[in-house]
């Protein structure tokens, strides 16, 4: 992450003589693209096995990944109403036995999530290029994990599965004006799903939500 912002004040310093062209802002349909670093939160997982009838419970810690998507809206002005689709990886670090209290280090696995969600944002407009905003949408999510082992098992932990859930996300940023229609977007937002259910095979299913905070950088065009 800081090497994500270190590249952040970069840019915009290297921005910084263009902003003087930068004229007010005018109503117009726009398309943007982003991409960026997903930071998934710790999530906790129960599963069961209906073979043994056994329920498990685990804290899954996750390593930093990929953040990456685009939009297509309206921008009224003041508020902006858009679609989004993006797609938010991480993988799995550290899994620790809730009931057993045993922690495995050596988690090889990871969980992925393609998000399409409508968003509402609105823009604080100023004298200067540099427009804040917050907002934040709805929609839902497919989710896929993936087979997850560690050494001290035989078999995987979690069996490859995908679900489907609920999806919601609120944000803020910074837009920076470059030319007429073409901005620098610098933005940060918490994603988060409600519990998907995972049922790769009918001995076992696993629960789980997808939350993470994500930070992006992206270009935006007007029509």
């Amino acid at each position: 992450m800081k090497r994500l912002l270190i590249t952040f004040t970069a840019l915009a310093s290297l921005m910084l003589p263009t902003l003087c062209g930068a004229t007010s802002p005018r109503q117009a349909p726009y398309i943007s693209g982003f991409f960026g670093t997903c930071i998934p939160a710790n999530t906790d997982v129960s599963s069961y096995d209906y073979g043994w009838s056994t329920s498990y419970a685990d804290r899954v810690e996750f390593a930093p990944d990929i953040n990456i998507g685009g939009t297509v809206g309206f921008d009224y002005g003041a508020v902006r109403l858009e679609g989004e689709l993006s797609y938010k990886h991480g993988e799995i670090a550290t899994i620790t036995d809730q009931i057993g209290g045993q922690r495995y280090h050596n988690a090889s696995g990871n969980l992925g999530a393609l998000a399409m969600m409508f968003n509402t944002f609105f823009d604080l407009h100023n004298s200067s290029p540099i427009t804040p905003y917050v907002g934040g949408g709805v929609g839902f999510a497919t989710m896929h994990l993936s087979d997850t082992f560690v050494a001290e098992a035989g078999g995987p932990i979690y069996e490859e599965g995908d679900a489907s859930a609920f999806a919601y996300q609120i944000g803020t940023g910074i837009e920076i004006a470059l030319k007429q229609r073409l901005s620098l977007d610098l933005g940060y937002r918490y994603f988060a799903t409600t519990k998907a259910n995972f049922d790769p095979n009918p001995y076992i299913s696993s629960e789980l939500k997808f939350q993470s905070h994500n930070i992006a950088i992206g270009l935006r065009a007007l029509f």
